[in-house]
């Protein structure tokens, strides 16, 4: 046995132990500085709200500022205000609010992630995934599922404004994060379908909502999922609810962030309350306690990491209040 071995063995005193464990970069459950486990999650996001016409004012400056031969995006990234994030939006979810101009052609690549992008406003550009031209009509859900082929290009007369959502913070987490740019730049199209399963069209939408039936618990009001899910990681959801309602507080282990597309009304999140219209989004962390309230009959776009929740067996849910 090595002479250095010997002597971890012989130690006399935890307070001798303790230096010479460190030093081999060992800690002792016993004596851990903070626990590893706890009765509740412990979170340390916070929930947020970005103004949709504080972000349209700002893309405006970038698009007299930026040029796509600048920047691979024009976007604007929402980050939660807590040190030293200047990222993530939520622990697993970034949203960013992003334009192109007429004319322009974003360049195509591919990317771990899975993303998203809900149409804001404009019509008149488009995405290109895997050859497939999807035209982009506001309330228009897409998809660009991790490792497909994706570009922007506009053929309209002013600006055209959406929101993305992506899983890249997780991707940051567990580390598998491959990029590549594609070989021709801009992925040819090879066909132009209003139909495809990268799309969920406002129209579709709508015939959907005004088919479902409001849910017994009041929680949601009208609620469709877009897929099922909608990406491996990433659900999406619409959910309609009517000027008066108000659902009552709950939380859920589901990190989750939304953007409506119609309407008025607050959502309170531990006790802070955030009103909103459409193309505003709140961020809702992780078993913070929340509640909606409706002013005007309102849409609501939902992005959230059930899937992976659900995936993994940590969903969990209760109503608060």
């Amino acid at each position: 046995m090595a002479t250095a071995t010997v002597e971890l063995e012989r130690t006399a005193t935890l307070e001798e132990l303790y230096p010479k464990l460190e030093q081999r970069h060992i800690c002792c459950g016993w004596n851990k500085p903070m626990p590893s486990l706890y009765p509740q999650p412990k979170t340390t996001f916070v929930p947020m709200k970005w103004s949709w016409e504080d972000g349209k004012a700002a893309l405006d400056a970038a698009g007299r500022l930026i040029s796509t031969e600048l920047a691979e995006r024009r976007n604007l990234i929402l980050h939660n205000p807590v040190d030293p994030n200047r990222y993530a939006t939520l622990k697993t979810l970034i949203c960013a609010y992003q334009m192109i101009l007429p004319g322009e052609v974003a360049r195509s690549h591919r990317h771990s992630p899975n993303a998203l992008r809900l149409v804001l406003e404009g019509e008149g550009a488009y995405t290109v995934v895997n050859g497939e031209r999807l035209d982009m009509v506001p309330n228009d859900v897409l998809l660009t599922p991790n490792w497909h082929w994706h570009g922007h290009g506009s053929e309209a007369d002013g600006p055209c404004y959406w929101l993305d959502g992506l899983d890249v913070p997780l991707v940051h987490m567990l580390e598998p994060m491959f990029f590549e740019e594609h070989p021709e730049t801009y992925e040819p199209i090879a066909s132009h379908p209003r139909r495809s399963p990268y799309i969920f069209t406002w129209e579709e939408t709508q015939t959907r909502l005004d088919a479902a039936a409001s849910d017994a618990e009041g929680l949601h009001g009208r609620r469709i999922e877009l897929g099922d899910p909608a990406m491996t990681t990433t659900g999406l959801y619409m959910q309609r609810m009517e000027a008066g309602m108000r659902t009552p507080a709950m939380r859920t282990t589901v990190n989750q962030a939304f953007c409506p597309v119609e309407g008025a009304g607050e959502t309170e999140i531990d006790g802070t309350r955030f009103a909103w219209r459409r193309g505003d989004v709140i961020a809702v962390p992780s078993w913070h306690s929340f509640s909606h309230s409706v002013s005007a009959d309102a849409t609501l776009f939902f992005i959230t990491d059930a899937p992976l929740m659900r995936m993994l067996g940590w969903l969990r849910s209760e109503v608060v209040g």
